[in-house]
Parts: structure tokens; sequence; C-alpha cells
């Protein structure tokens, strides 16, 4: 029988490697372009689980003519970073840095990431959102300049980076680290074998 292909619908570096931290590699990395804009009055959580499910669907529509990878999974994810219902962007400018540092500073946050998996040729997909707490200690004037230097807030929800120099500004976390990173990988592995693709037999393949 030939081994179900995979595909990311993410240029994430993180992703690619959170993938081969369980033992696997995408068969073509297909980024999504969609518009992330939040809609009006829309949660966080809602937000996750729609550009997780919007990104599927594009790919899906990239791979609907090509018989090659018709069949494919396609695995797609997106985090939102937010302070009660106020969602962070993923910054761009210092200034957004900024801002989104100054409002983590010793406060709570939840991070939702939301996960996708759909085969490439079928409407229906597989859906969850997964909820992470996180505090942050009290960041100093110095601590936020140096951040900044160091350059990992660029285009990170939320302007940090929690597998980076950002670890050290967290006090607790409840939930799923890997979430936060960019990639839920015990909800990763349950979807996927949920539409046949078995990862444990990927490692004895690879010996892993």
């Amino acid at each position: 029988m030939a081994k179900t292909k995979l595909v990311l619908a993410s240029a994430s570096p993180r992703r690619v490697d959170l993938l081969a931290q369980i033992g696997v590699t995408p068969d073509r990395i297909l980024p999504a372009d969609i518009d992330e804009t939040p809609v009006a009055r829309e949660t966080p959580r809602l937000l996750a689980g729609r550009l997780a499910r919007g990104k599927a669907g594009a790919v899906a529509e990239m791979l609907d003519a090509d018989n090659a990878w018709r069949g494919s999974l396609i695995l797609a994810a997106d985090t939102v970073v937010a302070v009660g219902r106020r969602i962070l962007p993923k910054a761009e400018t210092e200034n957004e840095a900024i801002e989104c540092l100054s409002l983590l500073s010793g406060r709570n946050h939840r991070v939702f990431t939301g996960l996708c998996v759909r085969t490439a040729g079928e409407s229906t997909d597989s859906l969850r959102v997964v909820e992470t707490r996180v505090t942050f200690k009290h960041l100093s004037k110095t601590d936020i300049e140096a951040y900044l230097a160091a350059g990992e807030w660029h285009g990170k929800a939320g302007a940090y980076a929690i597998q980076g120099r950002a670890a050290a500004f967290i006090e607790r976390l409840v939930g799923s680290y890997s979430a936060v990173v960019g990639l839920p990988l015990y909800e990763t592995q349950s979807l996927l074998s949920g539409r046949g693709y078995d990862i444990a037999a990927q490692w004895s393949e690879h010996g892993q």
C-alpha cells in the first residue's frame, strides 16, 4: 500500500522542526497565503480555528487539479496570542513589538493554536483549537530593549518566540508548550492518525 503523502501548509521552520521531533518529514511544503485579519467581534479561539481551516482549504484548492497529490493529507496551523479578548498582532514593527511586550509584561495571556487536517480532493476536515495559558514576568525597559535588539520578535504573534530568548520571561505555562511554538504535537499525531497517517510506522521506516 502506498504511503500517504503529507503536505505542510506553512513555511514556518518551527513547524518543520516540531514535526521532525516526532519523526515526521512533510513530503511537500506549500504555504497558504490568506487574509489573516480578524472579523468584527471574532474571538481569539474562533480566529485561530478559522485561519487554520482557511489555510488547509487554500492548499486543497491548489492541489485540486494535481492527481499526483490527490488523497494526500494537508496539515495547517495558525497561532493567535490574546490578552482577554484582545488579539495581539504578528509584530512587524518595533512599535508593535513594544506595545505587545508592554501589554504582556507581568500578566497572564492565552495562546490559541488552530490545527486543521484535510485530505486533498475531499471537502471535510478535522479541526482542533488548543489553548495554553502563559504568564510573563514583569519586563523592565532593559528587558524589552534587549529583546528587540535580538530580533526574535519580528513576525511573531504577540512579538515573542517562546523557543528562543523569551523563554527567560515565562514564569508559568499551563497547557501545550509545542502549541505555543506553533504546532501542538499531541493533537497533530491524533488528527493525522485519525486520517490514516501512521506516525509510528515512519519511526521504524527511518530508524527514528
